[in-house]
């Protein structure tokens, strides 16, 4: 009986490790109000872990790339990029070209829905300039990639992918100052990922095509990014 009792008490134990899965194991670590470690298991690659309160791990091939709470820098590794906007991440790997597609069609969607109501609700001048630029460049971008789905016979989404509606959700109801800030940093968020999906198509696309679109709006997009990231220095 005594055995019996041990052995359930090791179960239990084993039962409430949190972060842990069979497989290769990867350590990453997050900032969330000073310096916390952690480990994230996977079960083969792609995994992404949650830790302390929307710091993100993921590792894909044992490569970890780390996102950081509340700021709004993105990086990428192993095929996948996060961007630390509450935790928000986008995993690539093995990102067909079909998904590429759709996956670029919801992020318009969402600079196009953005830009319109930074234009409504932003307080800076440049900031209201920078909005409006995005709704035109976004809007033609759309218009092109959906001429190319059609040809490729791809549907693409009517409404926002989930990253993307939670960026969205996340300025609604702000004004003034306190939008303009949520907003710029959003932008950066966006278009690194945006960036270091378009980076990996215009390389390793399956289809011509494809490659052509993203080598083609890669420049657009970097161009966005650098003008972003000196507009939300201005604005905070």
């Amino acid at each position: 009986m005594s055995m019996l009792v041990a052995g359930a008490m090791l179960a239990g134990t084993a039962c409430t490790s949190t972060n842990t899965a069979t497989g290769t194991t990867g350590t990453g670590s997050g900032t969330t109000g000073g310096t916390t470690t952690g480990t994230t298991g996977t079960t083969g690659g792609g995994t992404t872990g949650g830790m302390n309160g929307g710091t993100t791990t993921g590792t894909t091939g044992g490569t970890t790339t780390g996102g950081t709470t509340g700021g709004t820098t993105g990086t990428t590794a192993g095929g996948t990029a996060a961007g630390a906007a509450g935790g928000t991440t986008m995993d690539m790997t093995n990102m067909t070209d079909a998904m590429f597609m759709m996956t670029a069609a919801s992020s318009n969607m969402f600079e196009i829905q953005a830009g319109k109501l930074a234009t409504q609700n932003a307080s800076h001048a440049e900031v209201k300039k920078f909005a409006q630029m995005m709704v035109d460049h976004h809007t033609r971008a759309s218009q092109e990639q959906m001429t190319l789905a059609s040809q490729m016979k791809i549907t693409l989404p009517t409404t926002l992918m989930p990253i993307h509606q939670t960026m969205l959700d996340r300025l609604k109801g702000k004004t003034g100052k306190g939008f303009d800030e949520d907003y710029m940093d959003a932008m950066e968020t966006a278009h690194k990922m945006d960036i270091a999906m378009f980076q990996m198509k215009s390389a390793n696309a399956e289809t011509p095509p494809v490659k052509a679109l993203a080598t083609k709006t890669l420049p657009m997009l970097k161009s966005h990014q650098e003008m972003a990231t000196k507009l939300e220095d201005q604005v905070d």
